[in-house]
């Protein structure tokens, strides 16, 4: 039996972006539609984005998508590519932007996937169900990508001897294979607090969805749809996630070069503020959904200052 889907943070995201009916709002990552449908309730308008074409499929049904005059509707699109698909749409500016980065429940509790070790399946973990596979990864890339692509995304310092247990291993075709080989290059014990496999399986799973470089462009097209006003809310699952998140709206901030003991070297108007602290889940919400453990939202509203170009 599948968990259920909750949308995490859901009361701290919905007083971020505040939202009234009538305003025109983007769920960057539509998934299971918790936050879409909080935000439909509201009385708002919902552009919903989401690569994985099971969950515009789900969505399709939904009474509000299926309308005369649709109060939801779906792209089925990477986010970073809000802006083009919104001035298809007609539309140039909008209310707010919400982003809950990572894998879906529905992805995860979904052996067929590839994205759990817990369950073992295809070794996929494609989000768009389209392109290499992770299986394509691991068992064409040399060893010296795959220790880099553990090191760098998954954090693992012991990336070299996985790196090399998975290569001695090809060919891998499934979750359960790739876990037991992680698990016995590190040396599992049953019982940990933390199985092993979590860094590498979280590794490979951004390099095949390239989902850092995905969150980057999300954010700067965030930057460029917003009007003076409209609010962001991310919501990252693991810290190279919500550093990405913490210093792109640092930079937004208008934050001065230099130091304390040498000249400013320049200052660019903000282009947000009221940026917040890291906002977690409490124990309420852990009792109720464990899953949100590892949540965090940031959040800013965006001023009158133009857009910067993306990098």
């Amino acid at each position: 039996m599948t968990a259920p889907h909750i949308p995490v943070l859901l009361d701290e995201v919905l007083a971020a972006l505040d939202p009234q009916p009538g305003d025109v709002i983007v769920d960057a990552t539509f998934g299971a539609g918790g936050y879409t449908r909080a935000l439909l309730d509201a009385g708002a308008i919902v552009h919903a984005f989401d690569r994985d074409p099971d969950a515009i499929a789900a969505g399709s049904a939904w009474p509000e998508a299926s309308s005369s005059a649709p109060r939801l509707v779906l792209h089925p699109r990477r986010f970073s590519e809000m802006v083009a698909a919104l001035a298809e749409a007609g539309i140039a500016r909008v209310d707010g932007v919400v982003m809950d980065i990572g894998v879906s429940s529905m992805q995860l509790d979904q052996a067929e996937r590839g994205f759990a070790f817990s369950l073992d399946g295809p070794l996929d973990m494609r989000m768009s169900k389209a392109g290499p596979s992770a299986a394509d990864f691991v068992n064409e890339a040399p060893e010296a990508e795959i220790a880099d692509v553990l090191y760098n995304f998954g954090e693992e310092r012991q990336s070299r001897r996985v790196a090399r247990a998975i290569v001695a291993a090809r060919p891998l075709t499934t979750t359960g294979e790739l876990a037991r080989v992680v698990r016995k290059a590190l040396g599992y014990r049953p019982g940990a607090p933390k199985d092993p496999a979590t860094r590498s399986f979280q590794a490979i799973r951004i390099h095949v969805n390239g989902e850092l470089d995905e969150l980057g462009e999300g954010l700067h097209a965030a930057e460029t749809l917003l009007g003076e006003g409209g609010r962001l809310a991310v919501v990252s699952f693991h810290s190279l996630e919500d550093r990405i998140v913490k210093r792109f709206l640092q930079g937004a901030a208008g934050a001065r070069g230099g130091s304390r003991y040498l000249p400013e070297t320049h200052a660019e108007p903000a282009r947000f503020t009221a940026i917040s602290r890291a906002i977690r889940p409490g124990e309420a919400e852990l009792a109720r959904n464990p899953r949100a453990r590892s949540s965090t939202l940031r959040h800013a509203r965006r001023t009158a200052a133009p857009a910067r170009e993306a990098a």
